[in-house]
């Protein structure tokens, strides 16, 4: 019996991860179960919506027939769950339970929303459940204790009154938090008086927070200030690349989702891969380049297939173009001889690179592992500078399939926040498979190159990466998004997404 928090994936606990894992079938209501959560599970796992079956059944048919069931609370189970009924069912069946108690929507909540739910002045809380009415107000009159209130979504004015009514002042700070810790997560700050006016038309789940700690929210919020908050960010790239980035997106508070434009595929005929790895081993370059983190796996699974590993590398100069190639190189077990310090690109490679020098290099061949639509900046340059150059195919890029029609719906009318392009083909492909676009959406590119073909294709770049590294892209953007909130409260106008400038899209406070 595990409670899996109040919405952010990430507040499950290593216990529950743990029981997860271990599941032979899970027991959930899938519409308030985030994917994240069930991707702990096997791939094998057999999971069982509450919503068809009743939960208790399903659990100890399947306990008996000797599987590992967990079953899933929101919040925490033993906290406006049904843990007291359910675990008095099992216990009556025979069936041997644990509980795994997970971060409550009491606790959590108010923590994300910046409310603390004691201070030095004020040590009480008291939890109401509002849910049914009828609640005796008496019971909460003093003015020293911190109320969280249930269940109260469609009565706040009628909660509001019957405080006042026993004694609370109007003046009393009241905040109501909707959709907590979920990066749709809203909260807002009023008073007793005002909070029916002020929180109409907030999405349930919603809760209700009474007391002078909310006053503390001024400094204390920490989560909807986030530079990207709530913002829906398109990455296109290949699936491989995207993680990181999704990733560090969603610690600037934006929702990363991932579309593929671009798929690796390997060359047509391998000879020619093939023959570049022998020369490699047998002694045949001086240097090997890698200018993408592609080029970097395709040698790597070449390796893998003849049964090397990256002690072959031994005697070679190794390059790396940029940063998240080198780092590619360095998980592989290869420290890379050159990157260039400036710019993170084929031109930037060849201004330190350096000469061919016959009385210093035994051999002046170089070995180039890349895209089969690269383009011969690189060859130029190193040619140019005495040294041969073998450009070998070590993988294909081809265009991705179409997303689905939802996405590309997004794309076109401004459903999204922001697109971040990493590269020209980006830019190409998803226009190519999903449109333009919308102008109301922030475009974001990794570099000048890449900022150009946006502009050919009638995009407006609004930021830029000061380096070309997806890192620092990321950084760009969430820099972007901090300056325009700070604009906007500067100028008194409502905190909107940029994809709620477009015409007939939902207003947030």
């Amino acid at each position: 019996m595990v409670g899996m928090g109040p919405g952010d994936p990430g507040l499950l606990t290593l216990r529950a991860v743990a029981a997860l894992e271990r599941a032979d079938l899970v027991v959930v209501n899938r519409a308030y179960c985030p994917a994240e959560i069930l991707s702990h599970c096997r791939p094998d796992v057999e999971v069982a919506d509450t919503a068809e079956a009743d939960p208790v059944e399903t659990a100890v048919r399947a306990a008996r027939e000797g599987a590992y069931v967990v079953r899933l609370f929101h919040g925490d189970p033993g906290l406006g769950c049904g843990l007291a009924a359910e675990g008095d069912a099992l216990a009556k069946a025979g069936v041997a339970f644990e509980i795994v108690p997970g971060v409550s929507a009491v606790t959590g909540v108010p923590g994300y929303a910046g409310i603390p739910l004691t201070d030095p002045d004020h040590r009480e809380v008291r939890i109401v459940d509002a849910s049914d009415g009828g609640v005796d107000w008496e019971r909460f009159a003093a003015p020293d204790v911190t109320l969280v209130i249930l269940g109260a979504e469609g009565a706040v004015g009628e909660v509001a009154k019957g405080l006042m009514a026993v004694g609370r002042p109007d003046s009393t700070p009241a905040a109501m938090t909707s959709l907590g810790t979920t990066t749709e997560q809203e909260t807002v700050v009023s008073t007793l008086q005002r909070l029916a006016a002020d929180t109409k038309g907030m999405e349930s789940p919603a809760m209700i927070i009474v007391g002078d700690v909310v006053r503390r929210r001024d400094t204390l919020s920490w989560f909807e200030t986030k530079p990207l908050f709530g913002w829906r960010v398109l990455v296109p790239r290949t699936k491989e690349q995207a993680a990181s980035l999704s990733e560090q997106l969603r610690e600037y508070g934006a929702v990363p989702e991932e579309v593929p434009t671009i798929s690796v595929e390997p060359p047509r005929t391998p000879q020619q891969m093939e023959r570049a790895v022998k020369g490699l081993v047998t002694g045949r370059y001086e240097w090997v380049v890698f200018t993408s983190t592609n080029a970097v796996r395709a040698i790597r699974e070449k390796f893998a297939a003849y049964g090397l590993d990256a002690r072959a590398f031994a005697g070679l100069k190794v390059a790396a173009v940029g940063e998240q190639t080198a780092k590619a190189l360095v998980e592989f077990g290869v420290q890379p001889d050159l990157v260039p310090a400036g710019q993170q690109s084929s031109e930037g490679l060849v201004k330190v690179w350096p000469p061919y020098d016959e009385d210093l290099d035994p051999i002046n061949r170089v070995l180039l592992p890349r895209a089969d639509i690269a383009t011969d900046t690189l060859i130029a340059g190193l040619t140019e500078l005495g040294w041969e150059c073998e450009d070998v195919t070590a993988y294909r890029t081809v265009r991705a399939a179409p997303p689905p029609a939802p996405i590309r719906e997004a794309i076109k009318g401004g459903g999204f926040d922001a697109v971040l392009f990493t590269s020209s083909s980006t830019v190409k492909n998803l226009i190519g498979i999903a449109g333009k676009p919308h102008n109301v959406t922030v475009i974001a590119c990794i570099g000048p190159q890449t900022a150009r073909t946006a502009e050919e294709y009638g995009l407006r770049v609004d930021v830029m990466a000061p380096k070309p590294s997806v890192s620092a892209l990321a950084e760009a953007l969430a820099e972007y998004g901090a300056n325009r909130r700070a604009a906007q409260i500067e100028s008194g106008a409502p905190l909107r997404k940029p994809s709620q400038m477009r015409r007939g899209a939902r207003r947030r406070r």
